[in-house]
């Protein structure tokens, strides 16, 4: 099947989250409206003080403005505001590769899944071939394998902002997140609603001279993974606190044991105080599990009405066969 009949049943939107992306946006928004002559291109636009939004409306583009600082709260607006089929949200600072747009999409169809991420990979004919940062790259590798390890999931490049997504996945999709921690909740959101997913490998370049990054390798980084964090403790609730149960619970064992010792060598109790502190960690660790067992329920409740929502989107597949 030719990529013309998977998308001609279809609408498709672009999704182009920018600030102060002046010098790249009009680039990125023709060359996606090139690969994809289909598609409604939008952008927007997170209070740039430069002429961002001027030029991806002379480029064609639909431009919004989202006041909330942060990629997250753009998320959150665009996918709030766009009513589409499927949605391939990129960057516009021209480093993700828009040629591959059309077999991400087709993939994302062709497979069934409800999110299709491009994964990056250095543009080899830039000079050097390393367009990706090595202090993101290894970031990327530690974040991607905490959340493999805690969420479960098979991803090699969960911060990458190039995605599709359906209808399904959008519109059952919470968008808590302010900044760039968004990439990691959606990953998250995947892996908790059992979607399936894949991923491609695209070429990854270089900004252009004069374009300069947003992201802060260590403040975001901090800020990713108190996200994964929360996530943890949100949507496995009891697997978080029986790890703080069990280290409370294990300190007072090992905080009792010279107790028992000279208990049993003199039939008294020594250091009374110590004693007290280990009654007190374990009846905090009892509670710990007990908050566990509770907000389980809770977490349960709440997945249930994340998948209903999920299931009262109509299926990608059914349209495509119409």
């Amino acid at each position: 099947m030719s990529q013309a009949e998977v998308f001609k049943n279809f609408t498709i939107a672009v999704l182009l989250p920018c600030l102060n992306e002046e010098k790249t946006i009009a680039s990125v928004v023709a060359n996606f409206r090139a690969v994809l002559p289909s598609a409604q291109v939008f952008v927007f636009d997170n209070g740039s003080t430069d002429d961002t939004a001027l030029a991806a409306r002379q480029a064609g583009a639909v431009v919004k403005t989202v006041r909330e600082k942060g990629k997250g709260n753009v998320v959150r607006r665009m996918f709030a505001d766009v009513e589409a089929d499927i949605y391939l949200m990129a960057d516009g600072d021209l480093t993700y590769d828009s040629a591959a747009a059309p077999l991400v999409i087709a993939k994302l169809v062709e497979e069934g899944w409800d999110m299709a991420v491009g994964c990056r990979q250095d543009d080899e004919s830039e000079q050097g071939g390393a367009t990706y940062r090595k202090g993101h790259r290894f970031g990327n590798w530690l974040l991607t394998t905490v959340v493999g390890q805690l969420f479960g999931g098979h991803f090699s490049d969960m911060l990458s902002g190039y995605r599709a997504f359906t209808r399904r996945f959008v519109k059952s999709f919470p968008a808590q997140s302010r900044g760039f921690e968004i990439e990691t909740e959606l990953t998250i959101h995947a892996l908790e609603q059992r979607m399936p997913y894949g991923e491609l490998v695209t070429r990854y370049f270089s900004r252009p001279t004069g374009s300069t990054s947003k992201l802060s390798t260590w403040k975001d980084g901090f800020k990713i993974l108190k996200m994964i964090a929360r996530l943890f403790m949100v949507e496995r609730p009891l697997a978080f606190y029986s790890v703080i149960a069990a280290l409370l619970i294990g300190l007072s064992v090992l905080l009792s044991l010279p107790l028992f010792s000279g208990y049993w060598q003199t039939g008294l109790v020594p250091r009374i105080p110590t004693a007290i502190l280990c009654v007190g960690l374990v009846l905090t660790g009892v509670l710990a599990l007990v908050l566990g067992l509770m907000l389980d329920g809770i977490s349960i409740n709440r997945q249930e009405i994340r998948r209903l929502a999920y299931l009262a989107t109509p299926l990608l597949q059914a349209k495509k066969e119409q």
